[in-house]
């Protein structure tokens, strides 16, 4: 997918979401070019094999943006740029003057998406996925959780502001400045438990026997039958039962990969839950 072949964007953004945002926009044809420090992005000491898959095919450059030569180089490379991506609070931009009032009156055609832990005026507070996500009751200690949610919504939003600044740069004529805030991204996917989906007992909290994991003969399986003609066709199926016991009771009969067969063949989302490594 080639939509964005023609547009330059560089990152100045580490570790995540950034970096995933920037890889996101390349798959689409953008040109990227990745700004690194001396000592290079610490995603690469986490995971290599992520890192390197997300900045497969672009440009790696090693700045030193605290030095006026690193800055003036950084300058250099944005004069050619139609988007910026920066991941550093507020003070620090200033601080490397890569702030939007202070790049707009030198690079009038450049967009600029800033990505934030919060919103002001708390955005000096340092802040991670994991702290967004404990803020909002989405974790259930001391298990940590299985994914960075807010990173990766993060940096969808990143990827969908980068195209609405973009399209508005060639609709109307004027590049913009706007912030993808990660706390903000985190509470959008605190949602369904917010208004209690998946709260213990809710709809998608086990409150509902069609929409659930059941153990099997030799693991567990996700029952994912909540529409009306998914939920009718599974108690059709299962000989008019309905109830989570009577649920329980089948499921525990046969092996999760044969429920998963099954689902396939009589269209009922059905799957055999993966053991997380680790467990």
């Amino acid at each position: 997918m080639d939509i964005l072949r023609g547009i330059r964007v560089v990152n100045l953004a580490l570790n995540l979401p950034g970096p995933l945002a920037a890889n996101r926009l390349a798959h689409m044809g953008a040109e990227v070019i990745k700004v690194e420090p001396p000592a290079g992005d610490p995603m690469e000491l986490y995971s290599t094999a992520w890192y390197r898959e997300m900045a497969a095919g672009q440009e790696l450059v090693r700045l030193d943006m605290k030095t006026p030569e690193g800055q003036a180089r950084c300058g250099e490379l944005l004069a050619g740029a139609d988007l910026l991506i920066t991941s550093n609070r507020p003070s620090v931009l200033t601080k490397l003057h890569v702030d939007w009032e202070t790049l707009h009156p030198r690079f009038p055609k450049l967009c600029q998406v800033a990505i934030f832990g919060y919103p002001e005026p708390r955005g000096d507070v340092a802040g991670h996925d994991l702290t967004y996500q404990a803020a909002l009751g989405l974790l259930y200690p001391p298990n940590l959780p299985r994914t960075l949610l807010a990173d990766m919504a993060g940096a969808e939003r990143a990827v969908s502001t980068a195209l609405g600044l973009l399209f508005a740069r060639e609709r109307f004529g004027r590049s913009c400045f706007a912030k993808v805030v990660l706390s903000d991204a985190a509470l959008e996917a605190a949602a369904p438990l917010r208004y209690g989906l998946t709260r213990p007992g809710g709809l998608f909290g086990g409150g509902s026997p069609e929409y659930n994991i059941y153990p099997a003969k030799d693991g567990f399986v996700a029952v994912a039958a909540l529409e009306p003609r998914f939920r009718e066709r599974l108690f059709a199926y299962l000989g008019g039962v309905s109830t989570a016991g009577e649920l329980s009771t089948i499921f525990a009969s046969r092996n999760a990969d044969e429920w998963e067969r099954l689902g396939e063949e009589v269209d009922i989302p059905i799957v055999k839950v993966l053991a997380a490594e680790g467990t």
